[in-house]
């Protein structure tokens, strides 16, 4: 599978898109990347244990909370995306 990162996330991971990462489900796959790019990754993703109202995830263009949220399941072929949700005035 095919995960990108954008704007603070890319920043943090260093890197634009990686195919290294396997996960049966989204939240598997956001903990082998927490562990992989530690803690300041960490606490974009997670809040209070609960994904963080500050991300936003897509399973082949689609949001996750349309689908099944984090235990939505995943595929070698699916194309993850991973951004900070962004505020603007």
């Amino acid at each position: 599978m095919k995960v990108s990162f954008f704007a603070t996330l890319r920043d943090i991971t260093g890197i634009k898109d990686s195919e290294r990462f396997q996960a049966a489900t989204v939240e598997e796959l956001l903990n082998n990347l927490c562990v992989s790019y530690g803690e300041k990754f960490a606490a974009w993703i997670w809040e209070q244990g609960q994904l963080s109202n500050n991300i936003m995830i897509l399973v082949n263009g689609r949001a996750i909370h349309h689908l099944n949220g984090i235990q939505t399941r995943l595929k070698a072929t699916d194309e993850i995306a991973i951004f900070p949700k962004v505020a603007g005035g």
